[in-house]
């Protein structure tokens, strides 16, 4: 009930600027341009946890890019997801040119605890990984998001947690669904996230899916994952990788 009236109420209530407050427009010109208007680049923190696929991000996670993500994430301004999602296409595509698998393209969101996504009313991840598949196949690539992924035991909150407390506090926190394995093989996965910290949500969703065929499976490992945004340091760090 709370995700609907936050949809009604969107249509309803004053707009302003996720980015910047501007009134009369859901995102202005120049926080769009905050967003949409770098390239892609591989990035990778530091430390890197094992097992974390390569990863690509559209920008970096300050001033109105930060902004945005909070809007849309915790204060339910669910109008954004287009432009968040039209980033993470962006990423997505970046890192899916070394994908050789055959199929389309697999978004799998990393799942928000059902505590998170019962106080929000949405789950952020999965309508950004819903738009920017859609934003993928409307510029010619086919993708479509199998959200397989779950969590199989509490975890805590990661707010505040170093990286090695995180990795901790993640450890085989995450299994594939019933029937996942079976949609899993249907094309190229690419782990999708809204933001990138330590990596160790990443490298869990990347164990968690490899584990589901086993160490002698002929499918290739999850490779590739995309966010719309990592620390600015990061992206400043990678911009010249390929």
């Amino acid at each position: 009930m709370r995700g609907w009236w936050r949809e009604i109420a969107g249509l309803v209530l004053p707009v302003a600027c996720g980015g910047c407050g501007r009134p009369r427009t859901e995102l202005c010109e120049e926080c769009g341009a905050q967003l949409h208007g770098g390239a892609p680049r591989r990035v990778s923190p530091v430390p890197e946890p094992a097992g974390l696929p390569v990863v690509h991000a559209a920008a970096g996670y300050e001033n109105a890019v930060r902004a945005l993500l909070l809007a849309h994430k915790e204060r339910g301004a669910l109008g954004l997801a287009g432009a968040l999602g039209k980033a993470l296409a962006v990423a997505v595509r970046a890192g899916a040119g070394s994908l050789s698998d055959p199929g389309p393209l697999l978004l799998v969101p990393v799942p928000s605890a059902r505590r998170a996504v019962a106080a929000r009313g949405h789950d952020p991840t999965r309508r950004i990984a819903l738009a920017a598949a859609a934003q993928l196949r409307r510029t010619g690539t086919p993708a479509r998001v199998a959200a397989v992924l779950r969590q199989r035991r509490p975890v805590a909150d990661q707010s505040g947690l170093g990286a090695g407390d995180r990795r901790a506090n993640l450890a085989g926190a995450l299994e594939v669904v019933a029937g996942g394995g079976r949609l899993l093989g249907a094309g190229r996965v690419v782990l999708v996230d809204d933001l990138l910290t330590t990596g160790a949500s990443l490298a869990e969703a990347a164990r968690a899916i490899d584990a589901v065929d086993g160490p002698d499976s002929a499918r290739p490992g999850v490779r590739q994952a995309a966010v719309v945004a990592v620390s600015p340091s990061s992206f400043e760090i990678n911009r010249n990788w390929k």
